[in-house]
């Protein structure tokens, strides 16, 4: 067992694989490959036989669980030594403390030890009250009732003038231990969560005196201009069916002083549970009891305990919030690639232009211009010549248009530019350019282009994202490609910790060319780091492409452990070895030569001809570290050798006539791009500079209890406008519309006979063609 597994009990490893459900030797053997050094995708993709076949979710999952109870363990010391040091620890409060697998419960454990400010109970154990109050607890009869008894703690010494005196403080005293009461505190934690309800309201109305005030303390207008806000100025909802994006919303409201909510509980619940607790049997106790139970609710249990609440609902909705972040940000890194081809990509722009770049198939930055199509300047001509240029130059197989301002203006020019001129054979999309602009200020950007101004980077990614999303994207921080929920209120910290999970295996997912990649692509595959990414670069600068993958070890820091990890990620195309350019980790290139052997046919033939491998028994080339797990996965490889896991690309078709919300009209279908998915719906981009909702209820003609059983970011749907509203830039639309009209497939008509060979049209030719256009418009 490893050092990693060694610092949890045995006890915790098999709470870890109950609440994961997976076996516990899973486990054990997940926490070994981590504690040396092993990465989550590697482990997930080249060690199946150790862990089980366990996915990249279950071992993250065992990684998330095991930080968790390493920080509970350390805690737990703390709190034992702490306790220890009072004397007070005994036998059975250490067994407590060493059984709880909850943070929650052991700082309950804790509380009634934990070094605390002066309170109302502290000050009636220095009056001497303690006894009183012990007697209230215990509730056993004495020879004196309970007045005559507590008359004699009557001392104006102590400030202790009358029996009532002494009665206050002994009930503040046993209040405090109510309050402190780990089993109360649980249940009530439960009650609050189970029934009460989140209870919002305006901040201008009063303020009650028990609601819990904000976390971050601001003091801001709580006006509200905008009326974002508006349906929580008197709103409620059940705490346990809230959903993520209304709790963080309220928060935020709250947060910028607009809103103040609070978890509302009817207080004779807990007030009844403490009574059925505290109060065992019949006394002239009970009256004082009671009193102490109304104000252990009222004064202590009911602010401290919500407040818990209400950071377990922000906890709760942040961990739903980071999901929904993680799945669109996931799709979009998955988006489908144009490929290889040679692209123009132009940033629009209007009283600036528009900036043009062009980039090679590889993505290599070939050259760049400004255009000025739209208005004011209006200059097709001038447009249309550099644009031909460029074409007929670089060989430019597809136009890339940021969907920015003037996205739409410009892409009907170059729609009408590209029929004008008879280029069918060249294609053109607006893409999402969500982050360009942080990419193009980027030290990232700087390394890369120098010398170029910020605009024409800009250019430059939006081509690039066209051939290769994932690649370019990698280049931005996550949280500023626009695909997040609440994203600046959630705990940012494990929000950045997610994403950068997410873009690691994504990028492991797709793999990595070797001689092409950038560092930002690079440093995101298992076991190489920013560090040894640019050493890569600067090694392939020097020394040309790589011809192998054993070759990387040259690059000077790049040891054992490192190419372990990262070598089945990385591809070769045109290699000395054509497994290079496979999934296949070169632990297990001599399994494949055996199995080659085994068909008298060499590695490269027995790539060129997939069919060949599934005539092989597997069981036959099973080894002590490569099962059947392994040898599947090699078998599926070699079936399709460097295959891309993602989908094929479809570019959206906008239509023409619709530039702005207010060209939309209810009814009308168009198609449109999905840009963000959250738990509400799905946001799509129809080509109107304003991305549309189709509400969760209008995605399916079926139930859907979650969006992303049916939209992802990046997917390409046809809708159905149901609303527009062109002043508050607000869309309606609907999938589920499209569905109950059972609409008939569009029916291509046939293709013609082939006409008679055309001479082609010179440069100049088209040129003047487009002159004429032009000049009409």
């Amino acid at each position: 067992m490893s050092a990693a597994s060694q610092s949890l009990s045995q006890a915790i490893l098999n709470h870890i694989a109950q609440e994961l459900r997976i076996p516990v030797a899973a486990v054990s053997a997940v926490l070994k490959l981590l504690d040396e050094g092993g990465t989550v995708p590697f482990i997930a993709r080249y060690r199946k036989e150790v862990t089980g076949n366990l996915d990249e979710v279950a071992i993250a999952g065992v990684q998330e669980k095991a930080n968790y109870f390493r920080e509970l363990e350390e805690r737990r010391r703390t709190v034992l030594d702490s306790i220890a040091e009072q004397g007070k620890l005994t036998p059975e409060l250490r067994a407590q403390i060493e059984a709880t697998f909850d943070k929650s419960v052991l700082e309950d454990l804790y509380l009634p030890y934990k070094p605390k400010r002066r309170t109302k109970a502290t000050i009636a154990r220095e009056k001497g009250l303690e006894p009183l109050a012990e007697y209230l607890w215990n509730q056993q009869r004495r020879e004196l009732s309970l007045l005559a008894y507590a008359s004699t703690f009557i001392d104006d010494a102590k400030g202790v003038a009358s029996v009532d005196d002494a009665l206050e403080g002994a009930r503040h005293i046993v209040a405090e231990k109510i309050n402190e009461t780990a089993r109360f505190r649980a249940y009530l934690r439960q009650l609050i969560m189970s029934e009460g309800l989140v209870v919002s309201r305006k901040a201008e109305a009063h303020k009650p005196s028990d609601a819990a005030p904000n976390e971050r303390g601001t003091q801001r207008d709580a006006n509200d201009p905008d009326g974002k806000f508006k349906m929580y100025y008197d709103h409620s909802e059940p705490a346990a069916k809230i959903p993520s994006h209304r709790m963080l919303a309220i928060r935020r409201g709250a947060d910028e002083n607009i809103l103040y909510f609070q978890i509302e509980l009817d207080p004779s619940k807990p007030i009844a549970y403490l009574k059925a607790q505290v109060i065992r049997a019949p006394g002239d106790w009970v009256p004082q009891l009671e009193l102490a139970i109304e104000d252990a609710w009222k004064r202590l249990l009911n602010l401290s305990i919500q407040t818990e609440v209400r950071m377990e609902l922000k906890e709760r909705s942040d961990t739903e919030a980071i999901r929904v972040f993680r799945e669109n940000l996931q799709n979009l890194l998955l988006s489908p690639p144009a490929g290889a081809l040679s692209v123009i990509g132009i940033d629009p722009g209007l009283r600036t232009g528009c900036k043009v770049a062009v980039v090679d198939e590889t993505g290599k930055f070939l050259d760049h211009g400004v255009i000025y199509p739209l208005e004011p300047k209006n200059d097709l001509v001038g447009a249309a010549l550099i644009l031909l240029t460029f074409i007929r130059k670089y060989n430019a197989r597809a136009i890339a248009i940021g969907n920015g301002t003037g996205s739409r203006e410009a892409s009907a020019f170059v729609q009408d530019f590209l029929h004008e001129a008879k280029l069918a054979d060249l294609f053109s999309v607006v893409v999402n350019e969500a982050g360009a602009s942080i990419y193009s200020a980027s030290d990232i950007a700087r390394e890369e282009f120098p010398d170029l101004d910020l605009t024409v980077r800009g250019a430059i990614s939006i081509a690039r994202r066209l051939q290769d999303p994932l690649a370019e994207l990698v280049k931005i921080d996550p949280k500023s490609i626009g695909v997040g929920q609440y994203q600046h209120d959630v705990d940012q910290r494990k929000l950045g910790d997610t994403l950068e999970t997410t873009v690691e295996s994504c990028v492991n997912r797709v793999g990595v060319d070797l001689n092409t990649a950038s560092f930002a692509l690079l440093r995101h595959v298992a076991g190489i780091n920013e560090r040894t990414a640019k050493k890569i670069v600067e090694y392939r600068n020097n020394h040309g492409a790589f011809r192998s993958r054993v070759q990387i070890t040259a690059v000077p820091g790049f040891g054992p452990k490192t190419f372990e990890q990262a070598a089945g990620f990385l591809r070769i195309r045109g290699g000395d070895n054509p497994l290079d350019r496979t999934a296949v980790h070169p632990e297990s290139y001599p399994i494949v030569q055996k199995i080659a052997e085994s068909l008298s046919v060499g590695i490269a033939e027995l790539i060129a001809q997939p069919n060949l491998i599934d005539s092989v028994n597997l069981e036959k080339f099973q080894t002590a570290n490569a099962g059947m797990y392994t040898l599947q996965d090699i078998r599926e490889e070699l079936r399709k050798p460097g295959r891309d896991p993602r989908s094929q690309f479809v570019a959206p078709k906008f239509q023409a006539a619709v530039k702005a919300v207010s060209d939309l009209q209810p009814g009308m279908v168009l198609e449109g791009v999905v840009t963000n998915v959250t738990n509400f719906g799905a946001f799509v981009d129809i080509g109107v500079h304003q991305d549309g909702l189709v509400h969760i209820s209008e995605l399916s003609a079926t139930f859907v209890k979650d969006p992303y059983e049916v939209v992802k970011v990046g997917q390409v749907v046809r809708v159905q406008v149901l609303q527009a509203d062109p002043k508050a830039k607000r869309i309606g639309l609907s999938i589920k519309a499209l569905q109950q009209r059972d609409l008939p497939k569009v029916k291509h008509a046939p293709k013609s006979a082939p006409k008679p060979a055309v001479a082609k049209p010179t440069f100049e030719d088209k040129l003047a063609q487009l002159s004429n256009k032009f000049r009409t418009h």
